[in-house]
């Protein structure tokens, strides 16, 4: 299932900044195999002495940040071995909520190399959780609920109808928390291989470089993405906020791929994304990067982003009250 193409992530550690300790992670690309998968287990070290810390300390992130790198990387390896499409194996919510072959042997590739690292952390992944939002909330708030620091939350392949078609626009979107709070983040788009990444107060990176959001200060001259959601209620508000948005911004997107458009939000290719029910593996990743890119992430009522948050509207920050205002005026709450 896993192609032949060749890419082998290489993690490399920059210099130590005898200031504030902290390591820039920068990926390369090396010339030694697309697949070549390594299963030895990373050091685990620094983990165990984080677990009375609010937050986890530099060595700590960015040990679960190469694990969550090397996940995507392989996940991401068997999308784009399959990039040419794939059998619908059922429906979920309803006939436009897909589920291929592919999405649970990418979830499974990733839990395998998270709990080969990290045996003890808990992981929520979107392929073991019953259909609707009924159920997604319940899956986070029980898995929250239960004792354990560290939690792994994955969408396996984000933009499931993409990737059905033989849409480039599909990937894997791997978040981690400590205690209840995003501290590590990784979005990881094969069809162009770039990688977005993020730790908690560090900024966010596209393949090591740093990123930030788009200077776009008007509402008019907003790039707004968009979804179009499965769900009744959903569809329904997402109609009303093309309506209300589309003669007010320069352009509205929609990409079919929440994390894609997440992560375009954090390097300014487009300056706002919103939609009305996602679920926390849809997010999660993208809120982090988001935000540690200078971009705002707030729910529909503009509270800060938090895990149990469905309703979601991601900016650069500067036309975030000025579209989000305008979503709630039409009735989008």
């Amino acid at each position: 299932m896993v192609s032949n193409l060749a890419t082998v992530i290489v993690l490399v550690l920059a210099l130590i900044s005898p200031s504030n300790c902290f390591v820039a992670i920068k990926p390369y690309h090396s010339s030694q195999g697309r697949h070549q998968r390594r299963k030895n287990r990373l050091p685990s070290t620094a983990i165990s002495a984080t677990m009375d810390m609010e937050i986890p300390h530099k060595e700590a992130l960015e040990e679960v940040l190469n694990v969550a790198i090397q996940a995507s990387k392989a996940a991401g390896d068997i999308i784009v071995g399959n990039a040419g499409g794939a059998e619908v194996m059922n429906t979920k919510a309803n006939s436009r909520d897909l589920l291929t072959l592919i999405d649970p042997l990418c979830e499974k590739t990733i839990r395998e190399i998270v709990l080969d690292n990290f045996p003890t952390h808990n992981f929520l992944g979107e392929e073991d959780v019953p259909p609707g939002k009924e159920a997604s909330a319940a899956a986070l708030d029980a898995i929250l609920e239960k004792s354990g620091d560290w939690l792994w939350i994955v969408d396996p392949i984000d933009g499931t109808s993409n990737f059905v078609h033989g849409m480039p626009l599909c990937m894997p979107s791997v978040a981690v928390a400590y205690k209840g709070e995003v501290v590590v983040g990784v979005i990881y788009d094969p069809h162009r291989e770039e990688y977005f990444t993020a730790m908690k107060g560090k900024g966010s990176q596209l393949n090591g470089e740093p990123i930030h959001v788009g200077k776009q200060a008007t509402i008019g001259d907003a790039i707004v993405a968009m979804g179009s959601p499965p769900g009744a209620e959903s569809l329904e508000m997402s109609l009303k906020g093309v309506k209300v948005l589309m003669p007010k911004v320069r352009t509205i997107r929609m990409l079919g791929s929440a994390a894609l458009m997440l992560a375009w939000v954090a390097n300014g290719r487009l300056t706002c994304y919103w939609e009305y029910d996602l679920s926390s593996w849809d997010i999660a990743a993208g809120a982090l990067i988001i935000q540690e890119a200078g971009g705002k992430f707030t729910d529909l009522d503009g509270n800060p982003y938090n895990l149990r948050h469905r309703k979601m509207i991601a900016s650069n920050g500067k036309v975030h009250d000025d579209i989000l205002k305008t979503l709630n005026d039409a009735g989008v709450v």
